[in-house]
């Protein structure tokens, strides 16, 4: 029989080697990457508080903040939401001129790349590879190794029940574009993410078509998911071409009439990486948020998530709603190869909607 002992050391002796090589590669890097946890904790207690400016809901914030505080008493911490685009610009304004007060942000999937620079090199990856942080893998950006996201999106076609039968609802995206859908029939975002999503199914060129296709079809063209809701619950329009999965949740959880349905449309756009939280690189407090951004991501608060904002969960937590609803589904899955170059889809679809734009 081997000697229990002697395995136990060799195995801590493995470990150790393991966690040696990874700090060495990743300060080789320019990456921050300390000795321990224990480092971590006692650095994190040294600074006591933490500034938050995060996209979650606002329903999921307090719930978030307690079991937070539960797990870390020691730091005293404060969660503002941020939401909108012009929102996101003020803030990224903030940064360059260097008077943010806060210790992790919320970096919006569309505008990846501009928020980048200001983001603390943490290397998140490295950590979680050797175990002194708790995420999965594929919630962190392999590439820059210092943004986590652990929340998905997913994007379904909605109808008034009222008004539609569901089988009459496209089960294929294609299907909007046929004869009896055009003409004001449906409604379709101006902002066009969910077009963008179906990229990695079909590829640039085959969406940029569609999306030609779809403006020739004259939808109703409606600014944000809010908007096409309250005018299904209204009766102004019988069908909307895509809009967040979780809007829906959340209304059908307040609508006991149950007026407004969703279909999946496959392949379905999936945003796998989609609200996306970093340590500032000016942060007064890094180590402690730090741990926040690894909270995220853990089973306490996707079931926050799951209770507060239905369908936000990631897709790489295992039995989360939106891993269950979607699996066995095609899927366009929006990873972090694409979530840097969104931007660069979107512009070319509205391009291609043939919207006026200024000279």
């Amino acid at each position: 029989l081997p000697n229990i002992a002697e395995t136990d050391c060799q195995l801590g002796a493995a470990s150790s080697e393991a966690l040696s090589k990874a700090r060495q590669e990743a300060e080789s890097g320019g990456y921050v990457f300390p000795a321990n946890r224990d480092e971590i904790l006692a650095k994190a207690r040294k600074e006591r508080k933490l500034r938050v400016l995060s996209g979650l809901s606002t329903p999921a914030i307090k719930p978030m903040i307690a079991a937070f505080k539960k797990k870390y008493p020691f730091i005293d911490t404060y969660v503002e939401e941020i939401e909108g685009t012009d929102a996101y610009q003020r803030f990224l304004l903030e940064l360059k001129a260097g008077i943010s007060k806060w210790d992790t942000n919320y970096i919006p999937y569309d505008n990846y790349k501009a928020f980048l620079p200001y983001q603390m090199r943490f290397d998140i990856l490295g950590m979680a590879g050797v175990g002194m942080l708790t995420v999965p893998s594929k919630m962190v950006d392999p590439v820059n190794r210092s943004t986590v996201s652990a929340n998905t999106v997913a994007n379904v076609a909605v109808y008034n029940r009222k008004m539609i039968a569901e089988e009459k609802v496209p089960s294929r995206w294609e299907d909007f574009l046929k004869l009896e859908f055009k003409g004001r029939k449906f409604m379709a975002e101006i902002r066009p993410s969910s077009v963008a999503a179906l990229v990695p199914a079909w590829g640039l060129e085959a969406t940029l078509e569609y999306a030609r296709k779809l403006a020739a079809q004259e939808p109703s063209w409606v600014r944000g998911g809010t908007r096409a809701i309250t005018a299904l619950q209204a009766g102004e329009f019988a069908l909307g071409l895509a809009v967040q999965a979780s809007s829906i949740k959340r209304l059908q959880a307040r609508d006991p009439a149950y007026v407004v349905g969703y279909k999946i449309v496959e392949p379905e756009p999936i945003r796998a990486i989609s609200r996306i939280d970093g340590v500032l690189r000016a942060a007064e407090h890094p180590y402690a948020a730090l741990l926040w951004v690894e909270f995220q991501a853990s089973p306490e608060a996707q079931k926050i998530l799951e209770e507060h904002g239905p369908f936000q969960t990631s897709i790489f937590t295992p039995g989360s709603a939106v891993e269950k609803e979607t699996r066995g589904k095609k899927l366009s899955e929006v990873d972090w190869q694409y979530i840097a170059r969104l931007d660069e889809y979107e512009a070319k679809i509205v391009e291609a909607y043939g919207f006026p734009t200024a000279k």
